[in-house]
């Protein structure tokens, strides 16, 4: 017998739904929203998701942290909706994380909801646990009848946790790493954040959003802890017996003016630093993949495809492969984590350096936030582009980095991370 009951229905206005769906939600202690504005995907099974409502959930730091949600997910057999931080990268292998924390999110929050919506066009589909399906109807009208709040301008406070200076000289210091020969390539960032400051999530959200219309957007609450994020990456799904991991790496600025706009992109698909700074992470996806792979099934089906957002261009290579049906989807997770565009190459070399010149914690930031279904079936994004928030701390925090590789300048790479820190700017105020 399912645990779920399940109703469809008709939306005649999905956009305005979705809107009104995530208003809704605010009143539940657990939400994970996810919406992936209607980017065009060739890989989706739906448009937008809301999960709220815990019934059980697993809340864990890393020791140990992937066979207990292993345990979790094969005794639920149930939609599993969460996070995996960066920091459970020290369960898979022997790696500490002792940089500052100003956000004190757990390593590992996964939950099973009670309520969930699933839109694909004008088609929505609800799920309750039996224990609360007479809400239904009740839900849905509440949904519907759902009224927005008012807009709030912020003055916050942003410091910057490493100075200019400080920047430059720590990716010389990752260049000696690579001219040594220790690392090709390392992903490094660094924190935003303000103190004693209050914001409101759902606010900032929809700004950033507005900013971006990624295909990977998500509003997350735990309680007091909020991720809002605007990513454009995927970071591994699993259909049936196919894995599809899609690295992104390899960014040009987006113009106004058409023609800018269009030379941007054309440099950006010529440029060999970018080129070779995608190509050497898909080869790490491969390796990672084969881990459970059947023998000969990984490949490229994608290298390097050139793709359009709102703020940017970026260069998204597509590798797959294909599992056997007893493969655990959790040990895929485990023998992938943390995504290789996040870290570099080789991977556990590149997280000792990262860990050593990066000041603060990553926590949520590039670790991946998305859903299991009842069939082993699962779907997760890279956290980037992300304003993180913790209420009871009033600390407001977001990260951003690029790429190290022997052709970098440490000048330029400061000015990308500064012009990806633009839309989290402007939507702090």
């Amino acid at each position: 017998m399912s645990l779920r009951t399940i109703v469809e229905k008709k939306i005649d206005n999905p956009e305005e739904f979705k809107n009104q769906l995530l208003h809704w939600s605010q009143q539940f202690a657990e939400i994970i929203f996810l919406d992936s504005n209607n980017y065009h995907q060739k890989q989706s099974s739906f448009d937008c998701v809301l999960a709220v409502d815990a019934f059980t959930s697993i809340k864990t730091d890393y020791h140990n942290c992937f066979e207990d949600l292993k345990q979790y997910q094969q005794q639920t057999k149930d939609w599993l909706f969460g996070y995996l931080s960066y920091d459970v990268k020290n369960d898979v292998e022997e790696l500490h994380s002792s940089n500052f924390d100003g956000l004190h999110f757990p390593d590992l929050f996964f939950f099973q909801p009670k309520k969930l919506f699933l839109l694909k066009g004008n088609q929505l589909e609800v799920q309750y646990l039996r224990l609360c399906d007479d809400e239904i109807e009740s839900d849905l009208i509440g949904i519907e009848n759902n009224c927005q709040l008012s807009i709030i301008n912020y003055q916050l406070s942003i410091q910057q946790r490493i100075s200019k200076e400080s920047y430059i000289s720590k990716v010389h210091k990752m260049l000696e790493h690579i001219n040594r020969g220790d690392i090709f390539e390392a992903n490094f960032c660094m924190e935003f954040y303000a103190e004693n400051a209050t914001i409101e999530p759902i606010e900032i959200y929809q700004k950033l959003n507005a900013i971006s219309k990624p295909p990977f957007a998500i509003f997350f609450k735990n309680n007091q802890q909020y991720l809002l994020c605007a990513s454009p990456e995927r970071y591994l799904r699993k259909e049936a017996n196919k894995v599809i991991s899609q690295p992104i790496k390899g960014t040009a600025k987006r113009f106004l003016d058409i023609t800018l706009d269009s030379n941007s992109k054309k440099e950006l698909e010529q440029n060999q630093k970018e080129r070779s700074e995608n190509i050497m992470i898909v080869d790490l996806v491969r390796n990672d993949l084969s881990h459970t792979a059947i023998k000969g099934t990984v490949e490229v089906e994608e290298l390097c495809g050139i793709y359009t957002f709102e703020q940017v261009h970026q260069l998204i290579s597509t590798v797959v492969s294909t599992v056997e049906n007893t493969t655990s989807p959790i040990e895929i997770l485990r023998t992938t984590f943390p995504m290789g565009s996040m870290t570099g190459a080789p991977k556990i070399s590149a997280m000792k350096i990262i860990e050593e010149l990066e000041e603060s914690k990553r926590g949520l930031y590039s670790g991946a936030v998305g859903y299991f279904t009842p069939e082993n079936d699962f779907d997760f994004n890279v956290v980037i582009r992300s304003v993180l928030y913790n209420a009871k701390e009033k600390y407001v925090s977001f990260s951003v980095g690029s790429a190290i590789t022997s052709q970098s300048n440490p000048e330029q790479e400061y000015e990308e991370c500064l012009w990806k820190a633009k839309a989290l700017f402007e939507v702090l105020g």
